[in-house]
């Protein structure tokens, strides 16, 4: 595999992900703008962080599908999520894991970024995941 997760000695504990990743690899893969959509553009959950989580995850895995890449291969991922407060996360957290064994995505998670914004593009978009994955 051309990715390594770890958390070293001395950093924040716990976290419901790794602090880093280093990855080997030729090849980068940058999956961005997924959120909780169909193909066709239909809204998935509105109104509901979990629900639009889980989705923009597995549009996450499928784009990552596409080029050859996996979970396994990711050495970032990054959530906007409108609106963001700390009482958010248990709803974020239940969104990513209603997902996780379905997709393959590890626990603990790849290093991550948790970003609060005003808005995303459209008013019922609540999160949009950013994935970068290295392959050899």
């Amino acid at each position: 595999m051309s990715v390594r997760r770890f958390t070293p000695e001395g950093m924040l504990r716990p976290t419901p992900y790794e602090h880093v990743a280093v990855g080997t690899g030729t090849r980068h893969v940058h999956v961005s703008g997924q959120i909780a959509r169909t193909p066709e553009g239909t809204p998935v959950a509105p109104g509901d962080l979990a629900g639009q989580v889980a989705h923009a995850l597995r549009n996450t895995a499928r784009g990552l599908a596409g080029a050859g890449a996996s979970f396994g291969d990711v050495l970032r991922l990054t959530f906007y999520v409108t609106d963001w407060a700390p009482e958010k996360i248990e709803a974020f957290m239940a969104g990513v894991g209603q997902v996780a064994e379905e997709i393959g995505l590890p626990t603990p998670l790849p290093p991550s970024s948790l970003i609060g914004v005003d808005h995303l593009f459209e008013p019922d978009v609540l999160v949009e995941v950013e994935a970068t994955a290295i392959l050899d």
